[in-house]
């Protein structure tokens, strides 16, 4: 997945401005994209020269000025061809790439009381991911009011549930190695 195509999901479900774009990328897709501000700006810069989206200027009096987007029929042709595609797409959800788990195989080098208190903390951070999920349920209800059909929600519960079951997993994991390590102590 790139930016661009997660830029044109959301368009597709109607028009916004960058700023609700932005919003609307973190609360639904934050969790396994993160984009800044500045990147999403600068996409849709370049796909509206590529010619994915259009832009309209609207003038208001007190407050800035703003920007709304809409998804062209060819973002929407290259949405629908991105979605439709066989891809790596799998592949790469079951590939994982972390500095924090490589640490963790050297961590026999180093004092085990300093591994538990770095496993405490992933513990910790998962327990606060997890939290953070909690409100996913009145974002989705809120950007569902969006769309013209609700069985697509469906799949942003989906995904929200891979949210949960990660985290929940995660904390389960650190458990069992703190677990495993004072053992050994």
């Amino acid at each position: 997945m790139s930016l661009k195509h997660g830029l044109l999901g959301l368009l597709n479900y109607g028009p916004m401005t960058g700023y609700e774009l932005h919003k609307a990328f973190e609360a639904s897709l934050g969790f396994f994209w993160q984009a800044t501000q500045s990147q999403v700006y600068r996409e849709l810069n370049a796909m509206e020269q590529g010619g994915f989206l259009s832009s309209e200027r609207v003038i208001q009096e007190e407050r800035p000025n703003k920007r709304v987007y809409s998804i062209t029929d060819a973002g929407r042709s290259e949405l629908m061809q991105w979605l439709s595609s066989p891809g790596t797409d799998i592949d790469n959800a079951l590939n994982v790439r972390s500095a924090f788990l490589m640490r963790i195989f050297f961590a026999g080098e180093v004092d085990s009381n300093a591994v538990i208190s770095m496993l405490r903390e992933y513990r910790e951070k998962c327990a606060e991911g997890l939290r953070g999920l909690g409100g996913v349920p009145n974002s989705i209800a809120e950007y569902g009011e969006l769309i013209d059909d609700e069985s697509k929600m469906q799949y942003w519960k989906i995904t929200a549930l891979y949210g949960e079951e990660f985290y929940r997993v995660g904390m389960l994991w650190a458990e069992k190695a703190i677990t495993l390590l004072e053992g050994s102590v």
